[in-house]
């Protein structure tokens, strides 16, 4: 833990982006202290250059709407403090501004319509009770591999009618993307199994433009009048964004569920007695694990706020992982609550116009998994310690050794 060297050090000395807090928890303790002293703080250097940090809910909430003035757009650094090589070269809706931003999502939100959620259950059901049905009992197994990953695996590939015998490359090509150590490390190998997955993308997207439009994601953006002639690195960039998207978030939020429940049996058992309580549950686990840690903006225009001057150019990171657990808004905040009674008013989907497109169906997803496991009162227990990624943009888990009883 970091908790002296952040108790003792003068709060300008902080620096919030340091990845090693992000695996060993003292994250939690340092936030805290930002949202009571210095809720709007400036970091002069880090490795992600300098930075203003957002803690507090409410702030959060208030830089969200003001997209003209805090700016999501690629060209002026996107989205994440983490910047890889080539990082410019990725054109991604979530990396625009209006007018730009606007036409190119709404092509994508019809299929996460309340209707295509409706079509989609059965399909996440029957998958996630035959998982959960042949998970060994009494055994040691790795919660993260075996059912966070195969879950969302095959939700993607069924989004995107991805070929069921080729599944397994889109969590491999999830985790080429975002891992912070290959960014750092392996940047070349990084582009390079992008480049593949481009390249089997546009595959499939040639293959489906031939023929009439279906309810999968690709043949939807073949379609539609903002995403059907995209250049190439608008291409990559969204597939990379629905790919990360639709795995990485609800990944981790079920990774988080069988922490939180060994954590606290007793929501556990609260819930298995009252399936009523899944309602306030699903919402509750995205805000304690918090899929993604932070999001950035690039200040338009010299501009005041809570009191500070934000100049032209600066970057100003918005903390979800902080805001979700601002005393202000959630009592006990650190607690997995399953009645937590507010647990919706959380911003680990953003908030304003860039909220995450695929909440309905994240939340559908871990719907189903709770009620699958409460119908056969599985109990999970941890066996050995849970590992995070040292990252500062995504909150990775990347094991959770348990046995099921």
């Amino acid at each position: 833990m970091h908790m002296d060297d952040d108790v003792i050090s003068a709060l300008e000395a902080i620096d919030p982006s340091r990845a090693d807090r992000f695996a060993d928890g003292s994250i939690h303790p340092l936030m805290k202290r930002l949202r009571q002293e210095a809720p709007v703080h400036y970091c002069a250097s880090s490795e992600h250059g300098p930075f203003w940090s957002i803690t507090r809910h409410a702030d959060i909430r208030e830089i969200e709407l003001q997209p003209e003035r805090f700016s999501s757009s690629y060209q002026r650094g996107g989205v994440s403090l983490i910047q890889p090589p080539g990082v410019e070269s990725l054109v991604t809706f979530i990396q625009m501004d209006p007018p730009d931003h606007g036409p190119r999502r709404q092509a994508l939100v019809p299929a996460f319509s309340a209707q295509e959620m409706t079509r989609l259950s059965e399909n996440i059901r029957n998958r996630t009770s035959d998982l959960l049905d042949q998970l060994p009992r009494g055994k040691t197994f790795d919660w993260v591999s075996d059912v966070s990953v195969r879950l969302t695996t095959d939700m993607l590939a069924t989004l995107f009618d991805f070929p069921w015998e080729d599944r397994h490359l889109l969590p491999e090509w999830t985790d080429w993307i975002v891992s912070l150590e290959r960014i750092q490390k392996e940047p070349q190998g990084r582009m390079e199994k992008m480049g593949e997955m481009a390249a089997y993308f546009l595959r499939l997207w040639q293959e489906r433009a031939s023929t009439p439009e279906a309810p999968d994601l690709l043949s939807r953006m073949i379609h539609s009048g903002a995403l059907g002639h995209m250049d190439a690195p608008e291409f990559l960039g969204n597939m990379a964004t629905l790919v990360v998207g639709g795995n990485d978030t609800t990944r981790n939020t079920m990774s988080g569920l069988a922490i939180a429940f060994d954590q606290w049996p007793e929501e556990r058992e609260k819930l298995y007695a009252d399936t009523g309580l899944i309602i306030t549950a699903v919402p509750e686990a995205i805000r304690w694990q918090s899929p993604a840690a932070h999001m950035r903006r690039t200040v338009t225009e010299d501009t005041e706020f809570r009191g500070k001057t934000f100049k032209a150019g600066d970057s100003v990171v918005m903390w979800y992982i902080s805001g979700n657990r601002d005393e202000a808004v959630f009592e006990n905040p650190d607690r997995f609550i399953a009645d937590r009674k507010n647990a919706r008013d959380h911003i680990a989907f953003g908030y304003g116009i860039h909220r995450c497109l695929g909440a309905r169906l994240a939340e559908l997803q871990l719907r189903i998994l709770l009620e699958e496991m409460a119908s056969r009162k599985v109990i999970v227990r941890r066996v050995g310690p849970v590992v995070r990624e040292a990252h500062p943009f995504l909150t990775n888990v990347l094991s959770v050794p348990v046995e099921l009883h």
